[in-house]
């Protein structure tokens, strides 16, 4: 049985009292859950406070990217040395908007899992088609080469580590929502993808207009695992509302 995870990607939102506030006020809400994973990624500035709220609950901590090297002169950037001792057990890796934006590739997406698995920080790792690849036919052609070039290199023990999010970019933050059969259907493509021995065992999460109204029968889905949830994990009663779907 795979134990689902619901995440929040905060983006580049919140400011340290807002967040702080935000997970204080959560933490009731939520205490009493058990069987499903809890993840927060605020922002780096953030990673400190909102762990110092979160230390002692059922509520873990998580990155919006890393960086592959583990020190250095790389101005700006953070590595996953750093993460860990701030209390970070996931991060998010090759989201959309890193590719669209800041030059993400399927193989940096793969020096950035395999920086993540060296210091055991559990991957969300971000796979997604645009709306012209989806018009044009091209979906699971787009899926299969992040997944393949992605992942590249990894041992069997390694997979415990990773977690998967589709997210149809045509979805993300527009309201649209891809139909759970649409859902389901990538869903479904991408565990046939991974080797036999694992596909059972790591979890997909669906990202994209994640909300408390479709949550429900997004989980109904036999392959969907979970939600990486964007701008409705930013008010604290539709984050509650999802993760207790």
């Amino acid at each position: 049985m795979r134990r689902p995870i619901i995440a929040g990607n905060w983006k580049m939102y919140k400011k340290d009292y807002e967040a702080f506030d935000f997970v204080k006020n959560l933490k009731p809400l939520v205490s009493e859950i058990n069987d499903r994973t809890i993840v927060i990624c605020p922002s780096f500035v953030n990673l400190a406070k909102v762990y110092s709220e979160i230390c002692d609950s059922n509520i873990a901590l998580g990155a919006q990217d890393l960086y592959w090297e583990d020190e250095g002169a790389f101005t700006g950037e953070v590595s996953a040395p750093m993460l860990s001792a701030v209390g970070c057990t996931y991060t998010i890796i090759g989201h959309s908007e890193r590719r669209q934006f800041f030059g993400e590739t399927n193989q940096t997406v793969n020096k950035k899992i395999l920086s993540a698995l060296k210091y055991k920080v559990f991957a969300i790792v971000c796979v997604g088609e645009s709306l012209e690849e989806r018009e044009k036919g091209i979906t699971f052609q787009i899926i299969e080469n992040q997944i393949k070039e992605g992942f590249t290199g990894l041992a069997k023990n390694d997979w415990e580590y990773m977690v998967i999010a589709y997210e149809p970019v045509w979805a993300i933050g527009t309201g649209k929502t891809a139909t759970t059969q649409q859902a389901q259907e990538v869903h479904a493509f991408i565990r046939g993808l991974l080797p036999a021995e694992v596909a059972q065992q790591v979890r997909i999460l669906y990202g994209g207009s994640v909300k408390p109204e479709n949550i429900k029968e997004l989980m109904a889905q036999p392959d969907i695992d979970g939600g990486l949830v964007g701008g409705a994990s930013l008010k604290v009663e539709s984050f509650a509302k999802i993760i207790k779907y």
